[in-house]
């Protein structure tokens, strides 16, 4: 049972180790699109929870981050969001009843999943500084202490200290927020429309993210780290039930992760207490404090700042790519012409080239 749940401050710290990248992301999207953050929260609240009961070990809950980037620039509605979670959500049940990876890993190069980790690495760098320039002060602090850990030798505490500093001079700013009544999440479909747009614009975009940093590298990572070997069929049917049921109703489409997942152990989270631990963190917020205040409490120069501390991760995988040209061709594509097109072109380009080497 040790082994499985432990409830201690190594855990508790563990717990909070990749809010720095959930809050920014559903905070920032929640700004941009004004979404309802309570049924947002609930349901990270829950899949927490869930997540450590059922895998025994620390596993990340995180936004989509293809899908929050391109939220976050302006490109999707509160409906595609749905529309897209869902159509991710009910792609990947597929893929896991159907063992899909083997497929997936034999023809998706890897250097194709950086380039789009490096592409958004790109978008959110530029959001990051748009959103800096707004509250440039407060920004540019945050900046500098996230920047400062990430050149030195210790424990990365900075996304919680920069946290600390936005909600305090936010309160400071406009006072404590006030506490809500929550109403349980209802049933909300997306129109066909937006289902339709929702997949062309977010979907495409996050699929190969997802199945090379939330599939591929959180099972290497989770073998590594902890000596355990979880299959990514098994992960694939995580995410893939996480984001149907959160993007129907009302939520925002979910996945694990690698970067997640070497936070939460950094700062010391071995079992799925740390889950449990971040679960009840998240559902307080949202059963006694999910407004539209909440959201505008945190500066937008402190998400700025936190999305620089997403970028970097996603920066660290991108680099530990087998091609830096095309990785690099595919990111500046992405950042250009979005998300989708890269995929789109590079897998073309991928498969005509592994044609014509079978030709000889």
């Amino acid at each position: 049972m040790e082994k499985d749940f432990r409830f201690n401050i190594e855990e508790a710290a563990g717990a909070v180790g990749d809010f720095g990248t959930l809050i920014p992301i559903i905070f920032g999207v929640a700004a941009v699109t004004k979404i309802n953050i309570a049924p947002v929260l609930f349901f990270f609240g829950i899949s927490y929870i869930l997540t450590g009961i059922y895998y025994k070990l620390p596993m990340p809950v995180e936004p989509m981050k293809a899908i929050g980037a391109i939220a976050i620039s302006g490109a999707l509605t509160a409906g595609e969001i749905a529309g897209a979670g869902i159509m991710t959500g009910i792609i990947f049940l597929i893929v896991a009843l159907t063992d899909g990876m083997k497929f997936i890993k034999r023809y998706v190069p890897h250097w194709l999943i950086r380039g789009i980790q490096f592409g958004l690495a790109l978008t959110l760098s530029k959001t990051a500084l748009n959103f800096i320039a707004d509250d440039l002060l407060i920004g540019l602090i945050s900046a500098f202490i996230i920047i400062l850990f990430y050149f030195l030798p210790i424990s990365d505490i900075s996304s919680l200290i920069v946290f600390v500093l936005g909600l305090g001079v936010g309160i400071y700013n406009y006072g404590f927020p006030e506490t809500t009544a929550f109403n349980l999440p209802v049933l909300t479909l997306p129109a066909g429309v937006e289902l339709w747009s929702g997949f062309i614009k977010g979907t495409l975009a996050q699929l190969p993210l997802t199945l090379g940093n939330a599939v591929l590298a959180t099972s290497l990572l989770i073998k590594d780290l902890l000596d355990r070997n979880v299959s990514e069929r098994k992960i694939v049917g995580s995410i893939g039930l996480m984001s149907l049921i959160s993007s129907a109703f009302g939520g925002f489409p979910m996945c694990h992760g690698a970067g997640g997942l070497a936070a939460q152990y950094r700062f010391g989270a071995r079992t799925g207490g740390s889950n449990i631990i971040s679960g009840v963190i998240i559902l307080t917020a949202a059963f006694f404090f999910a407004s539209q205040e909440l959201v505008n409490i945190i500066p937008f120069g402190v998400l700025g700042a936190l999305l620089v501390f997403s970028a970097l991760q996603l920066l660290n995988s991108a680099v530990k790519t087998e091609s830096k040209l095309y990785t690099g061709i595919t990111g500046i594509i992405a950042f250009f012409a979005g998300m989708t097109a890269a995929f789109l072109i590079m897998m073309t380009f991928s498969l005509i080239k592994k044609f014509l080497i079978s030709r000889g």
